[in-house]
């Protein structure tokens, strides 16, 4: 079963796919530094839950909004780590 989509992108939906692709690899990434398993396992699944939610949605203005959540979101968790005592800064950045 191939990946690619049935419909070509446009180049703005290209991009905005990418973006949303690198926020959900950092995010990723970021869980790896949570010490307990059991709290790494839920943050997991709780990106995973939402990506997969939103995986249909067209509408550019929604995708941006959900990208400033989740950006929100991951800064939170990073200062979290941060605090705790757990550097949170990954190499992207």
């Amino acid at each position: 079963m191939s990946k690619l989509p049935k419909v070509a992108l446009s180049l703005k939906q290209f991009m905005l796919r990418q973006e949303v692709l690198k926020l959900y690899r950092e995010i990723w990434r970021t869980t790896r530094l949570v010490p307990d398993q059991h709290s790494r396992r839920e943050l997991r699944e709780w990106a995973r839950h939402d990506f997969q939610a939103n995986r249909n949605q067209d509408d550019e203005v929604a995708i941006k909004m959900l990208l400033q959540s989740g950006r929100r979101s991951l800064t939170e968790l990073q200062t979290s780590l941060e605090l705790s005592g757990t550097s949170a800064k990954s190499g992207g950045k």
